[in-house]
Order: C-alpha cells, then structure tokens, then sequence
C-alpha cells in the first residue's frame, strides 16, 4: 500500500479510536491482516464460546479459522442441526464476532440488519463484542455512514445472497419494502453502558462490503 495512505490512515485510526474511548468503547489499530488476527487472538482467552453475525472481515484476516482450529467452543450456525438455536446461544456467548457496514469518524457504528439477529447481539446479550473494521468502512459523520450501509454494503449483500430486491438489480438503495429487503433493523451503537464490553480493531485493509 502507498506509504501516503499508510499514514493517513494511521492519523485516521487515531482520531477514530479517540472517539471510541470517548464513547466507552476500545479501539486498536492493525497494519494488515496478520496483526489484526494476533491481536483479536489476545482478546479472545481460550476455552471461550463465541459465535458471529456475517462478518466477512472476520473471515478475510484468518479468525474464523484460526478459532476453528483452537481450544474455543465456536458455536457455527451454518454447520448446526438447528440454525435457530445456534443464533440464539449467541446472546450467552462469551464473544460475538462482527464488522460493521460503516462506522463515523468519532466512533459511531452504523449497521443495517435482515433478521436482526446480528444488529440485537451487538446491542445486547454476548458478554464481549469484537468487531474487525477495514478502513474503508470509516465515513464522515452518521449520515454518511448511513448512506454507505444502504447504497454500498446493502447491495452487495443482496446480491451475495442472490435476494430479489430493487438494489441488488440497481446497486443502490431504493427504500424498497421487499419480502427479501435486508434493511430491516437500524442499529447506531454511539456509547457502550458496560465498560470493556465493546472491541473494534481497524484494520489497514479493505475488508468486507
């Protein structure tokens, strides 16, 4: 990566992570992918269950694997006999594993869900939520979070899942009230009651949609 947006988005991830702590939460930057995954390794002690949401991101830097593959109790919904009840052990998880569609640069998180199972986990229930950020998910300010989570991340995933919705055919959102809509449930986390219980390490990467 060019050394000049190395170093923007170092001063990038320092005002972010200010706003996070402003906020009750903790940030931490990553350089690239391998220490993305060591740090989110150190903030997940073995022996714990901890399940996700769709967090590409997660995937993308080798966690998902790499907990697999460890002493953890990973609860995966998509290999359970009853997905139903795999997402909701996810409320007594020790760690929920997440990304955001976008986040504002003074530490708000802005994520749009179908079936809220993911938007409601954050919100409460696991005891930690980490989340794995790309750079390319910070915006501005809430509004343009807002129209990054609807006209960026909305559509890819409509079109990843193959749903019949109005912006997976014209890549925007068109404020659709579909039967397939996956803007269901807005969810903005701008402060965290329970000290230590919200993580985000920003990843200088593109991850995710």
């Amino acid at each position: 990566m060019n050394e000049n947006i190395l170093k923007r988005n170092r001063l990038l991830a320092d005002k972010v992570i200010a706003g996070l702590k402003s906020r009750n939460m903790t940030g931490y930057y990553a350089e690239n992918k391998e220490e993305a995954l060591k740090k989110a390794l150190e903030l997940i002690p073995e022996g714990s269950s901890i399940t996700m949401g769709g967090a590409m991101s997660a995937e993308e830097i080798g966690l998902v694997d790499a907990l697999k593959k460890g002493n953890y109790h990973f609860i995966d919904r998509n290999e359970a006999a009853d997905r139903r009840a795999a997402m909701l052990e996810a409320y007594d998880a020790d760690v929920f594993l997440a990304s955001v569609n976008a986040m504002t640069e003074d530490g708000i998180l802005v994520n749009i869900d179908g079936n809220a199972n993911r938007v409601s986990a954050i919100a409460y229930g696991p005891k930690k939520v980490l989340f794995i950020v790309g750079m390319n998910k910070i915006c501005d300010d809430v509004d343009g979070a807002c129209k990054r989570a609807r006209n960026v991340a909305a559509p890819i995933n409509a079109q990843r899942f193959g749903l019949d919705t109005p912006c997976a055919k014209t890549g925007s959102c068109m404020d659709c009230k579909s039967p397939d809509t996956i803007c269901c449930q807005f969810l903005f986390t701008r402060y965290s009651k329970h000290p230590g219980r919200i993580h985000v390490i920003l990843v200088n990467d593109f991850l995710g949609f």
